[in-house]
């Protein structure tokens, strides 16, 4: 297949192929988070599915920033890319590798040192606090190849090739859940198995795709290069940091609202985490789905083929719309069954109640979030960076504030009453930023 499809397909056909084998290979690695937490919740206990899920909030902020790092280099590398500067974009593959593995080892030192204070400040209850401390330990020695393997990932996708990040997701994935259950059911690791299993699995699969992405690099004719540019490190940091946040909100705001779901005790918290699981399977498609707009956008300005952009974003709009039907007929006919995966037949009342509200209650709402994410994925691929920050600034607000304000006097259901709400304004605000056109001048090409 041409490697610049993005540019030369019809839209709606460079989008799915673009974001099929991206949506699948997401989906795996929500598999292995989920077999995480299905394995420990019916061979280890309903506390430590609970330990995991308090630990949830806190390493998703890590994995955000990863991926929002990786997507704000890789918007850079695709305009480079769709305008044929290859000896440019290879200057910022090189700037991205080496500015995220610092960053990474240094989100490493301070997740080790502090991660059992910000448990404890989290409201963590008591009887998970222990089992969730040794799960953290273990993980934050695993940030760097964490780091490494979304970033490759990130600029696999920038240059076209998003089935070969899919490959290592479904080797990383099966490898990692045949060593939770070897680990957890014949070693007796308990948490720390899994903990164990997520870092060897991601090690391997990181290792392998940087080998992998060097000999794709190869292929294409670049000049020589140096390791650092501090130029393309200050453009990608401009696309970057927004593209973390906006890729964090979600995570920083359950980080937040943590101590309102804790304040419940391990039973509701057991069950919140057991939602928040399929939650995230339910957003990998919108999330696909953004990331490829991104993509899509990026090349298309790249090679000044601006009047594709909108038609792709209507593509996308209408991709939204077909996935938001289909989640919110699963959750409905299929909540129950859903928690029973994590809890099994023995889970508490409080627990499976408080999982199947989520469900049923969040699950009318997801077009909203795909929505959301499509213009955002726009934006960023424009490098129209500032209102997209605002609306993500304005989704994190909203949902801390009501959750922290209200969930104590109206009960722990506030908690997912904010969600569609942000998600609303955070659509909204982008939405109208889009509609003003200003993200068709941001991208500058010098030799255009």
């Amino acid at each position: 297949m041409q490697s610049d499809y993005l540019v030369q397909k019809k839209p709606i056909h460079a989008l799915l192929i673009f974001c099929l084998p991206m949506i699948l290979g997401n989906l795996f690695q929500q598999t292995y988070t989920m077999a995480d937490s299905a394995i420990v919740g019916r061979f280890v206990g309903e506390q430590a599915l609970a330990a995991v899920g308090a630990s949830y909030s806190l390493t998703n902020i890590f994995i955000c920033v990863a991926i929002g790092g990786g997507m704000g280099a890789s918007v850079v590398v695709s305009q480079y890319f769709g305008a044929k500067r290859f000896t440019e974009m290879k200057q910022a593959v090189f700037t991205a590798f080496l500015s995220f593995l610092l960053i990474s080892v240094l989100l490493g030192g301070v997740g080790l040192l502090f991660g059992d204070n910000i448990m404890v400040l989290l409201n963590t209850p008591e009887d998970v606090l222990d089992m969730s401390v040794e799960y953290l330990k273990i993980y934050f020695l695993g940030l760097p190849f964490l780091f490494m393997y979304n970033v490759l990932s990130a600029m696999f996708n920038a240059l076209g090739k998003s089935r070969i990040p899919l490959c290592f997701l479904i080797f990383s994935s099966v490898f990692n859940i045949l060593l939770d259950i070897v680990l957890v059911t014949q070693f007796h690791m308990g948490i720390a198995g899994v903990a164990w299993a997520t870092l060897i699995a991601q090690g391997i699969s990181a290792v392998l795709s940087f080998f992998v992405f060097l000999r794709e690099l190869k292929k294409l004719k670049c000049g020589r290069t140096g390791l650092f540019d501090r130029q393309e490190f200050v453009g990608m940091t401009k696309i970057a940091l927004p593209s973390i946040l906006q890729q964090s909100t979600v995570s920083i705001g359950m980080m937040l609202v943590q101590s309102v779901v804790n304040s419940f005790g391990s039973q509701a918290l057991a069950g919140f985490s057991a939602g928040m699981r399929i939650e995230s399977i339910c957003i990998v498609p919108m999330a696909g789905i953004g990331n490829a707009v991104s993509s899509y956008t990026a090349q298309n300005i790249g090679a000044h083929r601006k009047e594709r952009v909108v038609e792709g974003y209507h593509a996308a709009n209408w991709m939204v719309a077909v996935c938001a039907v289909v989640l919110c007929v699963v959750l409905e006919l299929f909540h129950y069954q859903l928690i029973a995966l994590f809890l099994g037949e023995d889970g508490t009342a409080a627990a499976i109640s408080t999982g199947e509200s989520y469900l049923k209650f969040i699950g009318w709402f997801f077009c909203l979030i795909g929505f959301k994410m499509a213009v955002d994925g726009l934006l960023r691929g424009a490098g129209d960076m500032k209102m997209f920050t605002v609306a993500n600034l304005v989704n994190l607000s909203i949902r801390v504030i009501l959750s922290i304000t209200l969930a104590p006097t109206v009960g722990i259901a506030m908690v997912w009453y904010a969600v569609p709400i942000g998600w609303f304004a955070n659509w909204l605000i982008s939405f109208l930023e889009y509609r003003t056109g200003k993200w068709r001048y941001v991208y500058k090409d010098e030799k255009k």
